[in-house]
């Protein structure tokens, strides 16, 4: 089979930088183009000086021209920019968007969350894990990369939902995401001076963008309306996303029927994992992968299931799970170039 080729849209940004460090470990898959905004015309070394063995590469500037001589592009551009690039490709062209743009179905929940932008329509969510995702990702050329929280989220209280164990309507998630989640652009928010030893809230009362993602997710795979309490949080680390995801369970539900529910929709999954009894998920151990990690317990005084999980928001937050995606849509190995194994301390 021939190399294929792959070009990346954003690859000046932390997720970009990620993506080419997948790929470039890829046996099946040659970088093409990759291209940047501001930072066109700036050899890649410059920008992630990580990346020993692309650092000769010079960024070009983003232009459906330059990306569209690929067999796939990656869109890894901030949010309320893809649809724009997307419509210039050629309407066959494989792509797969690493931003928010045509995740959401109701364009209504678009412009409240995304700030009135146009809605550019919804393309197959590529959250492979999800029963019934994988055929549809493989047979779909444009496919919408979940968000980071989302994910995590989405792998924690999806299975269940669809199951009825739990009460829909009453989800209530804390997550902390690493400083990275918030993309590249300076800010003083995230100067190490302000996030080093401390953590805070963000976006807290029902704002953050991802709420409408999950809910919507978690309708689908249920049946039921969902409604999520959503506060999110800054912690002074880099990379990685923990979660707790709480639901009420359903009458006589029990811990085991919990624990086995989870066990058998991920059972098999490479990227996913249910850990043993009284272990409990640590973003260290997913650093740098693109695995998530599962654990759960049933609070009896409060009739709630929690779950807690654990990604890294650069990887099956982000270019991991893009990766993920790609290779299924171009037909090869899904597990190809997405390391499972974590790089702690």
């Amino acid at each position: 089979m021939r190399m294929l080729k792959v070009s990346v849209a954003g690859a000046s940004g932390y997720a970009g930088g990620e993506l080419l460090r997948f790929l470039a470990g890829h046996p099946m898959i040659e970088i093409g183009p990759i291209s940047a905004g501001s930072k066109a015309g700036q050899r890649l070394g410059e920008v992630h000086p990580q990346l020993l063995s692309l650092a000769g590469r010079v960024l070009e500037p983003t232009t459906a021209a330059v990306l569209g001589e690929a067999d796939l592009v990656f869109l890894a551009l901030p949010h309320g920019e893809s649809a724009a690039i997307a419509s210039q490709l050629p309407s066959d062209a494989r792509i797969v968007d690493l931003g928010a743009d045509h995740r959401l179905i109701d364009a209504g929940q678009w412009a409240a969350y995304y700030g009135g932008l146009p809605h550019a329509g919804s393309w197959t969510y590529g959250l492979p894990e999800l029963a019934g995702s994988r055929e549809r990702i493989a047979s779909s050329r444009r496919v919408a990369n979940p968000g980071c929280y989302a994910t995590a989220v989405t792998l924690a209280l999806a299975p269940l939902a669809a199951a009825a164990l739990i009460e829909t309507t009453d989800l209530v998630v804390v997550a902390a995401s690493g400083t990275t989640g918030a993309g590249r652009k300076p800010s003083e928010s995230l100067l190490a001076s302000e996030v080093m030893g401390s953590m805070s809230a963000y976006k807290v009362g029902g704002i953050h963008q991802h709420i409408p993602e999950i809910e919507q997710s978690i309708a689908l795979v249920s049946g039921q309306q969902a409604r999520l309490s959503f506060t999110t949080l800054l912690a002074p680390m880099p990379r990685g996303i923990i979660s707790t995801s709480t639901a009420p369970v359903r009458p006589g539900t029990t811990r085991k029927d919990i624990v086995d529910c989870l066990a058998e929709a991920y059972a098999g999954e490479r990227f996913v994992r249910l850990l043993e009894p009284g272990t409990w998920p640590r973003t260290s151990s997913v650093n740098g992968t693109n695995s998530a990690l599962l654990q759960v317990e049933l609070d009896e005084h409060s009739g709630r299931a929690i779950i807690v999980s654990a990604i890294d928001n650069l990887g099956k937050g982000a270019a991991g799970q893009a990766i993920q995606n790609a290779n299924l849509m171009l037909g090869l190995d899904e597990k190809l170039a997405l390391p499972t194994d974590g790089g702690a301390p």
